[in-house]
């Protein structure tokens, strides 16, 4: 061997060998951002960074966004929606006067995008004259005229700042999640917009989201030459499940997933419109069927029968004041009446032989089951019924101790084919007619189990990886994020300053 050759080996295996002890760094930046356009959106990846979200917020220190750039880049992710609210740049309260230095932190959040490889889509979550947070305008965005003029000077005051920037880097995101409006009228509501934004810059991306908060796709806005978005949050119950900001969603079952679709109401003939019965077979014989009632409304009267219509088991509840069954008294004064928070199992035994169990409320309004369970010594498999009111049972579900996991299996499930098929089909239509398509928050509380946020998002994101869509989930730090969550059910990693989840972490990037 020459010493040229010799000594050429062994500076590679020296080289070799510091860059094994060097940190890894799987994801040089910034990296080269894809072109979109609103007939086809790149599969961009990301996150919602909330420092301008509310105007009440603290300001958010210069060096905090330059570290979450910096992080979210080298993490391989090169997305980033900021939602806005038009309160913060505004000048003495007055809509009309905006105020070009408090726009210096937006500019901030653009350039931190350039310089990291991360396209940024800007959002009025609060427009002039509409928001889905609390408080509401003063303005109804969709009938005032007034308010359509302000909100379109804002965005043309937007368009003129950022003109020249490339689509690949930056794009406008008109409003955060419209109700469920008559697509006409959200049709001349962005016209107005969209006109006035590329009265200023031509070819600016524009973003839509979706009507009834983000999950009907407004298929006519394909004229306009706007890509729309749409939302991850399907099932609410698992994506929301003890939110503060969610009416009742304290009192919501814990969430499963895959689930079944039952509801978790048997209404009485009080609501005669609603009243079914729920229905199970099987070979049920033997076993033990556990119901763990939740609320009762006024009274109920439950009933359980065989296939032959003979009573198994029967109960009536009550809910009044004082002490009963029931573990919280709730009076509610406005209709003079009780629905007791009862929070507890009632356990039907079921004979030899049985292999159907009708379950159906014979008087009074209603009640809610959280779990329902069938039981054979050790083993239980566990339902979890769905609090939608007004949700009819329809079919049987049926039990096969053999299934394993899904041994309780409705006529209809929560699982991936549910979103595809139900969730995402409009939205996969829209995509084939011309529009450009991605989810544009999705994502669950730190309250829902972990487990089943894991094996949901995994649902979800091959799910729109099958479409080719992009996503951002809600939060990069906190509660729905990947960095300081304060989730109680998972051991966290010490990464970078933060309490990262690596499994959620893993997951996104694997999709």
């Amino acid at each position: 061997m020459s010493r040229h050759v010799w000594l050429g080996k062994l500076l590679f295996v020296l080289g070799a060998g510091l860059a094994l002890a060097a940190p890894p760094r799987t994801f040089p930046y910034p990296r080269p951002l894809p072109e979109p356009t609103a007939e086809k959106l790149p599969r961009w990846r990301g996150f919602n960074l909330l420092y301008k979200f509310n105007v009440g917020s603290a300001p958010t220190p210069d060096r905090v966004m330059v570290e979450d750039f910096r992080l979210i880049a080298s993490l391989g992710f090169n997305f980033a929606r900021i939602p806005l609210d038009y309160r913060g740049w505004i000048s003495g309260g007055d809509w009309e006067k905006i105020d070009e230095a408090k726009l210096r932190d937006i500019d901030r959040i653009v350039a931190l995008g350039g310089e990291y490889g991360v396209h940024v889509a800007l959002n009025f979550h609060r427009a002039p004259g509409f928001t889905v947070a609390k408080p509401a305008e003063a303005r109804n965005l969709w009938t005032d005229d007034e308010a359509q003029r302000v909100c379109a000077l804002h965005w043309a005051a937007f368009a003129r700042r950022y003109r020249g920037i490339p689509n690949a880097r930056l794009s406008f995101n008109l409003f955060n999640e419209p109700p469920a409006l008559a697509e006409p009228v959200y049709y001349a509501v962005v016209k107005r917009m969209v006109d006035a934004i590329r009265a200023e810059d031509p070819d600016r991306l524009v973003l839509c989201d979706g009507l009834d908060y983000g999950n009907l796709p407004p298929k006519s806005l394909h004229e306009l030459g706007v890509a729309l978005c749409t939302r991850g949050y399907r099932p609410m119950n698992v994506s929301h499940y003890r939110a503060s900001w969610i009416n009742g969603a304290d009192k919501w079952a814990v969430p499963a997933w895959p689930a079944a679709q039952v509801s978790a109401f048997l209404y009485g003939p009080v609501k005669k419109e609603f009243q079914t019965s729920l229905v199970f077979e099987g070979p049920l014989g033997g076993t033990t069927l556990r119901l763990h009632v939740n609320t009762v409304s006024m009274l109920a009267r439950l009933r359980a029968t065989d296939g032959s219509g003979s009573v198994l088991w029967e109960h009536t509840f009550k809910p009044g004041p004082g002490e009963g069954e029931w573990k919280k008294v709730v009076h509610h004064p406005e209709w003079n009446n009780y629905a007791n928070i009862y929070d507890r199992d009632y356990r039907i035994e079921l004979p030899a032989g049985v292999s159907r169990v009708e379950l159906r409320n014979v008087e009074g309004d209603w009640l809610t089951l959280s779990e329902v369970a069938v039981e054979s010594g050790a083993k239980s498999w566990v339902l979890h019924p769905v609090d939608s009111w007004g949700m009819k049972h329809t079919g049987a579900v049926q039990f096969d101790p053999k299934a394993g996991g899904t041994a309780l299996r409705a006529p209809s499930m929560l699982d991936r084919a549910w979103l595809r098929d139900t969730c995402y089909a409009q939205w996969r239509e829209a995509q084939a007619a011309g529009l450009g398509v991605m989810i544009g928050e999705f994502g669950a509380f730190q309250y829902t189990p972990h487990p089943v946020v894991m094996r949901w998002m995994e649902d979800l994101l091959a799910t729109a990886g099958e479409t080719g869509w992009g996503w951002a989930l809600w939060e990069f730090r906190g509660g729905f994020g990947v960095l300081d969550s304060k989730r109680t059910d998972l051991t966290y990693e010490s990464w970078e300053g933060h309490q990262l989840d690596r499994a959620m972490l893993e997951l996104l990037q694997k999709y």
